[in-house]
This record gives structure tokens, sequence and C-alpha cells, in this order.
């Protein structure tokens, strides 16, 4: 194993970055999806996504938000929270790692719902996954990295599960390989790296998870262990009981912001959506619909713009890891030499003196 102390680089909290690094890990049938509103109807569009799909899987929420002094305290109990289980006390079967290194928080609340996922399939030795039941390819299949991983640890106290998932060279370097490659060349190896003070905005992600119990709980890597947020009923005619029941965990640590504050970000790890999407298209095609009807051309309209989304999130990664700094380097280069770089500069500079004294006067 490698170093723990190895480099995390932090990586976007974005839908399209998040998928893609779960398949990297080689998990299949899922997604990442972003929650723009909290109420009712938003929650029953995650299990319910379209004509005749109610029973979409969800497997757990992943919350974004401005850390908190407090937010990290022992006394989570003063935010309206339960305290962190610990030992005897935490749910047998319920995967929870302390985070141990900085920047992992993103793909460790990832894990987190990951390895807490419901009826998901685990892959033997030799790349086979144990598959139990026709589950018409849409039970979360977790790869071979990651079920041989929660195998290792499965007996390992939180500290040592942290410990673990910094340690891994197959996670840290599929984490990283989501990072801005210019950022190594705009920062000094040779000074130490500048530590986030009071004055800074620190995020940090969490995540929500059902578990078999009837419990939902939120799994904190800065917490001791996880917090139980409330129950829910496993009711098979409402299977968005136990989101309900995050929502209302996730709405009490908003109150503790201030009413201007923005700063969230709130996505939910569900069913790839083309895996129903193909189920529709077999479903249809098995009464005799044919391709020209309506129907049918609304599902293969849907599975199209799934696949353009794919594209996109494709593209928008390879920019991700673009290295523009070269290019950056000789437009400087090629702005001096044709003589319009101190005029750049003086109106650059006119500009920026203009916007503090708008701010001052603000």
């Amino acid at each position: 194993m490698a170093d723990s102390s190895g480099d995390w680089c932090t990586i976007e909290s974005d839908p399209g970055v998040f998928t893609s690094l779960i398949e990297s890990f080689g998990v299949k049938n899922v997604e990442l999806t972003e929650l723009w509103s909290l109420d009712d109807e938003s929650l029953q569009s995650l299990t319910a996504p379209i004509e005749g799909v109610d029973n979409a899987a969800v497997h757990g929420l992943i919350f974004l938000f401005k850390w908190q002094r407090q937010s990290s305290s022992a006394t989570a109990s003063l935010e309206g929270r339960g305290t962190p289980l610990t030992g005897d006390a935490v749910p047998e079967g319920l995967f929870f790692a302390q985070q141990t290194v900085q920047n992992a928080c993103a793909t460790q609340a990832i894990l987190s719902v990951l390895f807490n996922a419901r009826d998901a399939i685990v892959a033997q030795e030799g790349g086979e996954s144990k598959d139990e039941g026709d589950d018409n390819g849409r039970r979360l299949e977790l790869g071979q990295t990651l079920s041989n991983f929660k195998d290792f640890t499965c007996h390992f106290p939180p500290d040592l599960r942290g410990e673990a998932i910094g340690s891994s060279d197959e996670i840290r370097t599929a984490h990283n390989s989501f990072g801005r490659s210019e950022d190594a060349f705009l920062s000094d190896p040779t000074k130490p790296k500048r530590m986030a003070t009071d004055d800074d905005d620190v995020f940090h992600f969490i995540a929500y998870v059902p578990h078999e119990n009837g419990c939902v709980y939120e799994l904190d890597g800065l917490q001791q262990g996880p917090i139980r947020v409330g129950e829910f009923k496993k009711d098979e005619a409402d299977k968005d009981q136990w989101i309900k029941v995050a929502r209302d965990a996730i709405q009490a640590r908003l109150s503790n912001y201030s009413p201007t504050e923005i700063k969230f970000n709130l996505m939910a790890i569900v069913q790839d959506r083309r895996t129903y999407l193909n189920e529709r298209l077999s479903a249809l095609a098995a009464i005799g619909i044919e391709e020209n009807d309506p129907a049918m051309v609304h599902i293969q309209s849907e599975l199209h713009a799934e696949e353009e989304k794919r594209a996109q999130w494709a593209l928008e990664n390879a920019r991700r890891h673009h290295n523009y700094l070269p290019f950056c380097v000789e437009l400087l280069r090629s702005l001096a030499g044709s003589g319009k770089m101190d005029g750049l500069m003086t109106k650059a500079k006119t500009t920026a003196a203009e916007k503090r004294k708008r701010q001052q006067k603000s």
C-alpha cells in the first residue's frame, strides 16, 4: 500500500465527474443526478422517473455544504442531530469510515453510499459477479476493485477503514484523475501547501443512506461514527420514504445557515436511467408495440438524450483533464511579442482598481 499521506486533489461537485469516477472503479448500473428542490414531487421523481417505472433504485444522497467549525464537533446534537454511534451501537452491516486524509471527502461519501447499497451485486474472485435472481440488469454491480476493498476492510474499525481508503493506490489514482491538471503546474512544490484559515470557505461532503433496520444514517467522515437521523417504513408502495427522512435532516442542517447562503449541492446516486429505458422498450416490443408508435418514439428519444448526456459528460471530463497551461504561456508570449501586453495589463489593473472601489463603497 502507498503512504496514506499521498496527495488527494479537490474534485468538482458534478454528476458527470462523480458518475465517471464511480464507473472508473468498475461499478455498473448507477449514475448521479442533481436535486434542485427538496419538495415531494422532486423526491418522487427519483423513484418514478418516467411513466411505467415506479421502483427505480435510489442508493443514497451526497450533500455538499460549507463546513462550519461546529459541524465537526462532538456536540452534533446541538444542531438538532443525534450522537455519533460507536462500537456495538453501530448497526451490523453498516459501512462507515472516518476521513483520515485531506480532500478525500467526496470520494469517501460516494464509497459510503456504494458500500451500503442494498442488494448490490458483489464481484467474486476472477471477476465474476455473484448475482441471485432476475433483476433485468438493474442492480448495482460493485465491481472487482470495490468488492475486494469492502471484503478486506469489513472487520476494520472506522479509523482503519479511513486509513485503508487513503492508502489505496487504485482509489486515490481514480480520484486524482478528475482533478484539473494545471493545478500541479500553478503550485510551487518547494513551498509548503497553504492551509485553510477561518477566513476561507471550506466545503465538505457527507452521505445519507437507508439501512435494512429501517433507519436512515448520516455518514460524515469527520465524525466518530454514523449518526441516526430518523426511521422509515419499508413500504413497497412508497419507496421514497427514507429519502423524505434524509430530506428533513438536510433541511435541519440548512436552518443553521444564513437565509442568503446558497453554496450547497445535493446529488442522488440512482439507477442508471438507461437500464429502465431499455427495459421499457423491451416490454413495449414484447406486447407488439411498433417502433413508430408514439410511446416507443418517446422512450427512444429519452434513451437518445441519455446517450447524449453521457457524451457531454465525457467531453467535459476531457476538458477538465486537459492541461491548458502551455496554451496560456504561448498566448502571453504572443501578446508580448506583438506589443499588446502592456496595454492589456494597464487595462486590467484599472478594471481591478475600479472593482475594489465599488466593493469598498458597498
